[in-house]
């Protein structure tokens, strides 16, 4: 089954899970953090209107933190791209975030890591459509 994306829906679906995951289970909720933000970035490149290309070696719809903001960086944006640009060219954004961190014992995702991500998603998912 082929699902249709939607990502500003995705973006927000992500960001309540990881807001509901009890304290215990802050390494999953730093996942979800990530996740929900990269969904955010990849609306804010819709509006933009940056598409998916199909190649998804170069493509920057395929492309997970902390490679999805280097892609980016050098991406034509235009007007509508300032508040996707205020996210990708900060070097501080899902600092310590990575897909593969889904793999790892969940002790070495650190709180302050986690802590940082859900402020950075909560303001990324309300920059959609900005």
């Amino acid at each position: 089954m082929s699902f249709l994306p939607d990502m500003p829906a995705a973006a927000r679906r992500h960001l309540e899970a990881a807001d509901s995951l009890p304290e215990k289970r802050c390494d999953v909720a730093g996942y979800l953090y990530g996740i929900a933000a990269e969904c955010a970035i990849k609306a804010m490149m819709l509006d933009c209107g940056l598409r998916p290309q199909g190649d998804r070696r170069d493509d920057p719809f395929y492309a997970h933190f902390p490679e999805l903001k280097t892609r980016l960086r050098d991406a034509s944006l235009g007007r509508k791209g300032q508040a996707l640009r205020r996210f990708i060219e900060n070097d501080a954004f899902l600092n310590h975030w990575e897909i593969d961190m889904r793999y790892c014992k969940g002790s070495e995702i650190e709180r302050r890591w986690v802590d940082v991500w859900r402020d950075q998603a909560r303001n990324a998912v309300s920059s959609i459509g900005t």
